[in-house]
Order: C-alpha cells, then structure tokens, then sequence
C-alpha cells in the first residue's frame, strides 16, 4: 500500500483509535482509485490541485455532502502534511485549498426532565436494567464519548475515591469525578455482575447478557430504545447525552474551561460549540427577570 508509512505514522506516534486509522486509510484509496481510473496514476505525489478538485466536483455529483467531502479532504491534506514532512514532496497539492462550506448542525440536547423520565423507566432489577441504568447516568453525569465508555476497564472505575479513569483520544487519560447516584448505581451493577459466571471473566466493566465486550451498535440501540419512549428529537444517541451533559452544566454556571476538561476537549474551541443552549438559556432567563422587558 502506497501510504502505508503515513498509516502507521498515524498509528503510533499520533495514536489515533484504529476506526480513525480505518476511515484515513478509506479516504486516501478512494482517492488513489480515482487519481487510478482517470488519469492512468499509480501514486499520489505527483497529484495536482486540478486533479484533486476533480474529484470534489465527482463526488459532489455523486450526492456526498459538503461535510462528508471536507472530511475526506482533511485526510488529504493530513497526509500531504506526512510527505512535506519526510520531505517526500515540496508543496502540498492542497496548500491553497478552503472547506466546502457547509450548514451548521444544531445538536439539541434531552431535557432534564426527558433524563428523569428515561431513568424512571428503566426496570433495574436484573443484570440487563442496572447496566443500562449505568450506561445512561455515566454518559449523562461524565459526558464520556462512546469507544470511552465502550472501553472501560472494571479497575478504571475507584468508587472509594468516586474517579473514573478515561482513554479518550490519542490515548489521552483523564479523570472524571463520579457523582453519588452514579456510585450507587455502580455498586449494584458490580454485584449483579459478579453474581454471573458468565461475567466474571472479562476486565472490561460493560458486558452484554452473554457475557461479551459491549459494541458501538449496541450502545446505540440502548440509548435510542429508551429516549425513543420519551423524546420526540429526531437524534437519539450517546452524544446527544454527552451534549446535555455540556449544555446542562453550562446552563448552571459551570466554568467553560472545567467542562472542556471533563469533555476531554484539546481546545477551548471545541466546547464553546455546547454554549449555543446555554446562551439561548441564558437569553429566556434574562428576558423573563428583567423589569424594563417586563414592563413592556
């Protein structure tokens, strides 16, 4: 493969997740396919601008979105900057390259009362209810993204201390305080699960009923399934619950910086996208208590 260096520089100095390696590694053959097909190319460092904004215009007609198209985009130009830097090219194709422009996608966050309503549903008296009780308050209470949540380990949780230990991204660890209805869950759910022999031989903290590693998918359909019976937003995922986490701290005075370490964030930037609900918050409150807007 032509760009197998860049893969694992991707993989073990940058330590990317090996579904961020996958999509790179999708992105750059589609392209080499297509560089294959039109222009009779076999490799990537000759490529031009011209050659590259064909492409755009092709998968535009294809119906691919302006934000699918920047994506892939983006894992061109990170793999220009690779061969900048082993100085196997002078200039990047892509040196003068602007992002399609694209809509933004307002993420509306569950209720508070939605997240009560989803908590007082689910029956926890078996095996199956507490560990789902637990996946809703931890992603609700931590805002921990899903492969984090999928990949915790039974001793990165200290419930003497109240801590969770996170590997966020790049391998990144964080820790996250645990508030005392999480405690209280976790310590029900640890003895239902040491209860089960079919759960006793794995390290990971999340099983299914059969005793194997939880799955992207199947976290999905846990938070899909409950906010389904209470929620009529059209998103019903484990981020939208990392969303509320953000926007319900933010509406209650929590500190920007706080939050984005709890997020796991690496730039300030990345979490000011959550204080879009919490000025919107803050603008209803102010318009309801101010005396000049309500003598008018």
């Amino acid at each position: 493969m032509p760009f197998s260096a860049f893969l694992d520089y991707l993989q073990l100095e940058k330590k990317y997740s090996e579904h961020t390696i996958t999509a790179y590694r999708a992105d750059l053959q589609e392209f080499l396919d297509f560089i294959s097909r039109e222009y009779e190319q076999e490799d990537l460092e000759t490529v031009n601008y011209s050659q590259v904004r064909r492409w755009i215009v092709n998968l535009s007609e294809a119906g691919i979105s302006n934000r699918s198209i920047n994506r892939k985009i983006s894992s061109l130009k990170s793999y220009y900057r690779f061969l900048l830097k082993t100085r196997q090219i002078e200039v990047s194709p892509l040196v003068k390259h602007r992002a399609l422009k694209t809509s933004k996608k307002v993420q509306i966050p569950f209720s508070e009362n939605e997240i009560v309503q989803v908590l007082q549903n689910i029956d926890d008296s078996s095996y199956e209810g507490l560990r789902d009780r637990l996946i809703v308050e931890l992603f609700y209470s931590t805002g921990i993204r899903r492969v984090e949540l999928i990949n915790i380990r039974q001793n990165d949780l200290d419930l003497e201390k109240g801590v969770l230990k996170v590997l966020g991204k790049r391998n990144k660890e964080r820790y996250i305080p645990l508030i005392g209805s999480v405690i209280k869950t976790a310590l029900r759910y640890l003895d239902s699960k040491g209860a089960s022999k079919d759960h006793q031989n794995s390290g990971y903290l999340f099983l299914t009923n059969k005793g194997d590693k939880i799955y992207e998918s199947f976290v999905y359909r846990v938070i899909n399934n409950y906010f389904s019976e209470v929620s009529g937003k059209l998103k019903k995922s484990p981020h939208i619950l990392r969303h509320s986490f953000a926007t319900h701290l933010l509406n209650q005075g929590a500190n920007l910086n706080a939050v984005k370490e709890l997020l796991g964030h690496s730039s300030l930037a990345a979490t000011q996208v959550y204080t879009h609900n919490s000025i919107a918050e803050l603008s209803k409150i102010h318009n309801q208590a101010h005396p000049r807007n309500n003598k008018n």
